[in-house]
């Protein structure tokens, strides 16, 4: 069985999980803060849905799991750093990194056991 066989559709998967990439590049980097006002943490859920379904798409998508663990990294410490230093309106947070981090690595952890999946299902069809 091939790799392409055992994740069909992998072109699409690479291009959802661009999508979320830049999806989560624009909320990361917006001059501004976008959201509602609240006294529950939607922020910090926000960063953790945003890295966890990127990496939930990569890993799906076929990208090696140390590139995605890679860029990701580089992108949480990235982003933290612009915003602290770059974006007047915006604010580094340590607490956003681990959101970041957290969502990252439930990301890898669920694209990880769905592509298991998948090649389990594709090697059980005729």
């Amino acid at each position: 069985m091939t790799r392409h066989e055992a994740n069909p559709g992998s072109g699409l998967w690479r291009l959802a999980a661009l999508a979320a990439l830049l999806a989560q590049s624009v909320m990361l980097y917006l001059p501004t803060a976008a959201g509602p006002e609240s006294d529950l943490p939607l922020d910090k859920v926000a960063h953790f849905l945003a890295f966890a379904v990127v990496a939930a798409l990569a890993v799906r998508a076929g990208i090696p799991v140390r590139w995605v663990t890679v860029l990701l990294v580089v992108q949480a410490g990235a982003s933290e750093l612009v915003q602290h230093l770059l974006l007047p309106d915006r604010g580094g947070d340590l607490l956003d990194l681990a959101a970041d981090l957290l969502g990252m690595t439930a990301g890898l952890l669920l694209g990880l056991a769905w592509s298991a999946r998948t090649r389990a299902r594709a090697r059980q069809r005729p």
